[in-house]
């Protein structure tokens, strides 16, 4: 893994060479590891502004924070194989085994992604079906007495509507709730914004990113 220095004291990594990956430095070692995914194909648009706002109340509260582009890594679909079904391990060779100890190691994750046709996107999407692994691991464990679920990791859902639609959301939450339950979290909430299509809309909604603020500060509780 390559690693450079950023701008604001900010760790650059890249995953096999090419990966740019954010690293927000905060604390010690005994910090709170926080990952945050971004299953936005548009970098900087209005998912990850409103994640950043999140995330800096996660950084408030204690968390250290890795944050992910989801569309600057190489992750196949889930090619329902079973090749995990004995060992909980993917025999799919790309970046996703660079997030697989990631995503153990973390205590919380925010998966974000704006919402297509009432769902997440196919980034994200790709993202929890390759956690097949995971929550085959999970059983495998828990058939030998070694799995003992940790009641403090917790996965939280940030996600973005161009629409104003009653249940626009319902299908992010589902798909957001069990696959948090594959990487043996429990669902730990979400903060949901509708009505954002156009580039920059998030950025000057000021009111939202202070409760988004607080939300990742709450998130950690």
């Amino acid at each position: 893994m390559m690693k450079r220095q950023g701008r604001c004291g900010m760790r650059l990594c890249s995953i096999t060479g090419c990966l740019p990956v954010l690293m927000i430095l905060a604390g010690g070692s005994n910090e709170m590891k926080v990952l945050g995914v971004i299953g936005s194909p548009r970098k900087k648009g209005n998912t990850e502004t409103l994640l950043r706002a999140v995330l800096k109340g996660v950084e408030a509260a204690g968390g250290e924070i890795e944050v992910v582009r989801l569309c600057e890594l190489r992750i196949q679909p889930c090619i329902g194989c079973g090749g995990c079904d004995k060992t909980g391990q993917c025999v799919l060779e790309d970046d996703m085994q660079e997030l697989y100890p990631k995503i153990l190691a973390s205590q919380r994750l925010i998966l974000a992604s704006p919402i297509y046709f009432y769902g997440i996107t196919a980034q994200a999407k790709g993202f929890v079906d390759r956690c097949q692994a995971l929550w085959n691991r999970k059983r495998l464990l828990a058939e030998k007495g070694e799995w003992c679920k940790d009641p403090a990791r917790k996965g939280f859902l940030v996600a973005v509507s161009a629409t104003h639609g009653e249940r626009v959301f319902e299908g992010a939450i589902l798909t957001a709730r069990y696959g948090f339950d594959a990487m043996g979290m429990g669902y730990g909430g979400d903060f949901l914004v509708k009505g954002k299509d156009g580039r920059g809309d998030m950025a000057q909604d000021a009111g939202t990113l202070v409760r988004a603020e607080e939300a990742g500060r709450k998130f950690m509780d």
